[in-house]
């Protein structure tokens, strides 16, 4: 059985220089190295693709927004506790979001809209901050300022079950391409004592409707772990040391739309009130590349390897060659690095990059012939092949999002 000390991604991210911290900065607040970085700009550009088949429009909205802003959704009711002070600026009490939906919901808002735009599926990658406390941050799975993955889902009534079935269907899909496996459904529902927006009969609609999405799926009920606007669906994933963590969420909000007065022309040309279906398919990206570190020990599939091709030319003479085959991976948009000669002897250099899914070798022959020499990460040696079949077949393999290696 794995030591999950010694896969904990806060170690791996270290020793793999993923991502850091600095006391200067902050707790919670970490940075990531260029490597992290990649890995989190393909998760990136992935999920956004992702989303715009699905029919989501992307908008982008500012971090911060006034105290007000916050009074009107509920959340500094509600929420108070676990957000940053307000910013006196201008006149003006500004206060870093704990959540993108008012702003979202103000986007909805910023003119009239008619039932043929329904749904109306917004979405962004964006920042939103929370006040947590020093004994439970850690690494990446829990920080204070978090990229989300958001989107809110602004429907009539008779279209809510369709769109908690497609959120749903969308973030199990999501799940497969990333290799990822959830430890368990969670139907997260009110509890007794904690104070709650809007009616109890919202509340109940908004549970049956999510329990109905949920057929299929083998799934538990949690009081206690509802959202203070209502009910939510709660993807949980483990990490390697058996701790859960709320990766994707889908909720049902008949709360805000009320709050901001949100409206749709009807067919019968009258004012009707909008669902406001919120869903996070990879939810925080640090969390879910927290659980990726941890789930292929630094080792990525091909699609998301922060490098996926290293060029090794055996000496000085070969490396014209090298830099044109790193040349050709570049412009066929793959990510390669050139490890010249000077850097070691070739099984210290290929020991260095183990973690990189395709090692091309350049010797005298393989320059003079226009091959390259192949060495996989998972040991294997294909027969030497001609450049341009294997930058097809890289290329076949990290179209694929899977792990398959080769042919």
């Amino acid at each position: 059985m794995p030591d999950p000390g010694r896969s904990d991604h806060r170690r791996l991210g270290r020793e793999l220089g993923l991502f850091g911290g600095d006391p200067l900065i902050g707790a919670g607040l970490p940075y990531l190295l260029p490597d992290g970085a990649a890995v989190r700009h393909v998760l990136e550009e992935y999920v956004r693709e992702v989303e715009r088949r699905a029919g989501y429009r992307h908008v982008c909205s500012p971090v911060l927004g006034k105290r007000e802003l916050y009074e009107l959704s509920g959340h500094w009711e509600h929420y108070r506790d676990d957000m940053f002070p307000p910013m006196r600026v201008g006149g003006e009490d500004l206060v870093l979001r704990p959540s993108l939906c008012p702003h979202h919901a103000l986007i909805y808002a910023s003119r009239a809209r008619s039932h043929r735009e329904l749904p109306l599926r917004l979405a962004e990658l964006g920042g939103m901050y929370r006040a947590e406390l020093s004994g439970v941050l850690g690494g990446l799975s829990r920080v204070r300022a978090i990229q989300l993955n958001d989107g809110h889902l602004f429907c009539a009534p008779d279209q809510v079950a369709g769109e908690l079935r497609g959120a749903l269907e969308l973030i199990r899909r999501v799940h497969a391409d990333l290799g990822l496996k959830p430890a368990r459904y969670r139907l997260s529902l009110p509890g007794e004592g904690a104070k709650y927006a809007g009616s109890p009969e919202d509340w109940a609609r908004s549970a049956e409707l999510l329990a109905e999405a949920l057929a299929g799926f083998d799934f538990e009920r949690a009081p206690g772990e509802a959202a203070f606007y209502g009910p939510k669906i709660d993807v949980q994933v483990a990490d390697r040391a058996g701790r859960e963590w709320t990766l994707s969420t889908v909720q049902v909000d008949f709360h805000q739309p009320e709050r901001f007065g949100l409206e749709y022309t009807g067919p019968d040309g009258r004012a009707h009130r909008p669902v406001l279906v919120h869903r996070s398919i990879l939810g925080s990206l640090e969390r879910v590349l927290a659980q990726l570190i941890e789930d292929h020990g630094g080792a990525f599939p091909p699609w998301l390897a922060p490098v996926q091709v290293t060029v090794f030319p055996v000496g000085d003479a070969e490396f014209p060659a090298a830099a044109t085959l790193s040349e050709q991976c570049l412009d066929a948009g793959l990510r390669c690095e050139v490890v010249p000669a000077d850097r070691g002897s070739l099984a210290a250099r290929i020991r260095g990059h183990r973690l990189v899914p395709y090692q091309a070798v350049l010797g005298p022959r393989e320059t003079e012939e226009g091959l390259v020499a192949v060495r996989l990460r998972d040991g294997r040696r294909p027969d030497p092949v001609p450049a341009g079949e294997f930058l097809a077949e890289v290329l076949a393999r990290v179209g694929a999002r899977g792990g398959q290696l080769w042919r």
